[in-house]
This record gives structure tokens, C-alpha cells and sequence, in this order.
């Protein structure tokens, strides 16, 4: 039987920036599951301030319940790892490994704002008024993207869509620590360092019973490095 992975995707994203790696994980012998979060991709159309985090956990617990996943690898990129750490805290039976790429964690009792490094939030929430009607964030510039190969990146910035603000506004309820009782990978990528992610790769760094390691790619790096993002997957299964 084919180890299920469910792949998390980022702010502004869908479950198509998977496109490259997915099919690379496949011939490695998965079954890959890239659901795109209400409110974005292809589901933009239902983008509206009501979205909270709460509803993008309860997007993945409802496929993994759909779907009678078991033995799963999960794995949460950039916003998606607040995702991912709220599913594994509700479904950690199901969950076999917890893989963060480059991920937010989420803090019981905090949003996503309250994570960031300082100063971020208030720049953040204010684009998101100013430029998303208060009830998105817009869709960064290429010039703010650095992927180094221009023809993918223009790909890139042509799929991307306003990703719903209250997400961000959500304050996180976990029953235990994040990734507790599982075997948890965290990877940093760090060609350049996206600043917003540090204080998740920090936090990463200080837990002694996982695995963390970092790597010299770009925060999207599953768009223009897909070889070596499935590699990173597989390799830490």
C-alpha cells in the first residue's frame, strides 16, 4: 500500500504549486494529496473574512476523514505549517510523520501575527487594509519573489491569489506542545532566509527531539527546485 503525503501549501498558494513535486513523489512510491484551502487557488472563489484558520484545519481533517487516510506524512510549507500543526494535535493517531518546510509553527494561544517577528504584523494587517479591502492579503509583487528562474516565477505569480486575512487572526488551540509523540522533520530554507519564518526555525532549532537541517533554496523552493523538495520529503520518512 502507497504511504499517503499530504502536502500543505502557502499563503497566496493552492494546492497546484505542488504541480513540479508531486509527480516526483509519486514515482517514489506515494500517494500525494495537495488539497487547496478554502478561500485560495482554485477555491478563491470563496474568499471572504469568515475564513479562519479553523476553517483551513477543518479543510484537511475533512479529506483525511474522506479519504480514510492512515500513516500519513504530513507536510506543512510557509503559512501551511500552522495548519499542519493544528491537524497533528487533533489527528496525531493518524499521522505518522510531521514535515515542515520552511513553515510557521503554531503556539497555542497565539495567531499566526503573533508569531511573526516584530513589527511584520503591523505591516502585514496594514496592506491587508489598504490593498485587500480587510479582508485579504494581496498578492505579493514578482519583483518581492526571489526565485531565481524568471520563466517559473512568472508562472508562479500568475497563479497566485488574496489569501483570507482572518486566518492570521486566529488564536491557535493545541492540547499538547507542537509535533508532540511524533517524529517531526523541520527544514530550513535559507537561500535567502525569508525573515517572517525565523522565529518558527528558532523555536524549531530548540527542540532537541526533532530533526532540523537547513538547506540553500528559496522559501518556494518547490517551484524551481521540485527535485530536491521531494527529495527532502522522502529522505526524512
Amino acid at each position: 500500500m502507497r504511504r499517503p503525503v499530504m502536502l500543505i501549501h502557502g499563503l497566496n498558494c493552492g494546492g497546484w504549486v505542488w504541480r513540479f513535486v508531486s509527480p516526483l513523489l509519486v514515482a517514489r512510491g506515494f500517494d500525494v494529496i495537495a488539497p487547496t484551502l478554502t478561500g485560495t487557488g482554485d477555491r478563491a472563489h470563496l474568499l471572504s473574512h469568515e475564513i479562519t484558520l479553523e476553517t483551513h484545519i477543518q479543510d484537511i481533517v475533512a479529506t483525511i476523514d474522506m479519504l480514510d487516510l492512515r500513516d500519513i506524512v504530513l507536510v506543512g510549507h510557509s503559512y501551511g505549517g500552522m495548519v499542519a500543526t493544528c491537524v497533528a494535535d487533533r489527528l496525531g493517531e493518524r499521522i505518522a510523520r510531521l514535515i515542515y518546510l520552511d513553515a510557521l509553527i503554531a503556539q497555542d494561544g497565539k495567531t499566526a501575527f503573533d508569531i511573526l517577528p516584530a513589527g511584520m504584523a503591523t505591516s502585514r494587517r496594514e496592506r491587508a487594509h489598504t490593498r485587500g479591502a480587510d479582508v485579504a492579503f494581496p498578492v505579493p509583487p514578482e519583483s518581492a519573489l526571489p526565485i531565481p528562474d524568471t520563466e517559473r516565477r512568472r508562472w508562479f505569480v500568475s497563479h497566485l491569489r488574496p489569501h483570507p486575512v482572518g486566518t492570521y487572526e486566529t488564536p491557535v488551540r493545541l492540547s499538547h506542545p507542537p509535533g508532540e509523540g511524533l517524529p517531526v522533520t523541520y527544514i530550513a530554507y535559507e537561500n535567502p532566509a525569508l525573515a517572517s519564518i525565523e522565529p518558527s526555525r528558532a523555536y524549531a532549532r530548540s527542540r532537541s527531539d526533532w530533526h532540523y537541517r537547513s538547506e540553500a533554496v528559496p522559501h518556494d523552493a518547490e517551484v524551481v527546485y521540485p527535485e530536491k523538495v521531494a527529495a527532502f520529503i522522502a529522505e526524512s520518512v
